[in-house]
């Protein structure tokens, strides 16, 4: 089976790195930000779209976050959010990504005993993005941040039940907050597991680093992922493009099979 392998790209820096992409064949999953989505010329986008679809070269997408929060109690928040997805699922109908990734906003420091009502008001606004999916032909992963365990987001995808509605795996972000191991996270979710975001860390912050550069046990991440989402898309999340070719390299040595 043939491994999907992309890359982090912030949307304002796509077209100055076009050259590096299409020489170094490089999926990129392009993360669109509030302040990007609100400068964004359709027209713009629709000719780095035709370039990078023209070269063969696949794109998933990384919705907005910041602030934002799809099952916020407070209305106007979740109005604020609904628009930024709204918005970012525009660009998704230019681009057509594979996988859209989206975060979910839950904290239990945050919520408490009020994760019902963040789950009611979660699945109302992903039936939304799901409706859009389906004409966009994508698939939505919901990705761990804060989860310390995978019930909530277990909870939100049995209770959506939708096959278009999946999770993004952030080995790193379970390294930071996780206090469950891997074989039981995977265990609870490792079927809905769509896409999953690379990088390494020492459990002390969100570093970013490539594989092998942290303390996380990446032969065992690999051999669940075998084992649990043979067909889940694989993103690097480097930031700076030298830690992004590096982290490529690594992570495709250690893919038996790699599409470009």
């Amino acid at each position: 089976m043939a491994m999907r392998v992309f890359a982090h790209v912030p949307y304002h820096l796509l077209e100055q790195n076009l050259d590096l992409i299409l020489s170094r064949r490089i999926n990129p999953e392009i993360h669109f930000t509030g302040e990007s989505l609100d400068n964004l010329l359709p027209e713009q986008l629709t000719a780095v779209a035709g370039v990078l679809s023209a070269n063969g070269i696949r794109t998933t997408i990384h919705a907005p976050f910041i602030d934002l929060n799809p099952g916020s109690v407070e209305t106007l928040v979740r109005e604020a959010t609904r628009h930024r997805f709204k918005q970012v699922l525009d660009a998704a109908d230019i681009l057509k990504p594979e996988v859209m990734v989206f975060h979910p906003g839950y904290d239990r420091w945050r919520y408490g005993d009020s994760q019902e009502k963040w789950l009611k008001h979660s699945i109302d606004s992903w039936q939304m993005v799901i409706e859009r999916a389906e004409s966009i032909d994508c698939t939505i992963a919901v990705e761990n941040i804060f989860e310390e365990d995978p019930s909530t987001l277990r909870s939100l995808l049995e209770a959506v039940d939708s096959p278009r509605l999946r999770h993004c795996f952030d080995v790193g972000h379970w390294n930071l907050f996780g206090t469950t191991s891997l074989e039981e996270w995977f265990g609870e979710l490792g079927a809905f597991i769509a896409e999953t975001h690379v990088h390494d860390n020492f459990g002390k912050k969100d570093d970013h680093l490539p594989i092998g550069d942290g303390i996380i046990d990446f032969d065992l991440f690999f051999s669940l992922m075998d084992r649990h989402a043979p067909t889940a898309a694989f993103t690097i999340e480097a930031h700076c493009q030298k830690d992004v070719l590096t982290a490529l390299e690594r992570l495709k040595s250690r893919l038996p099979h790699t599409e470009a």
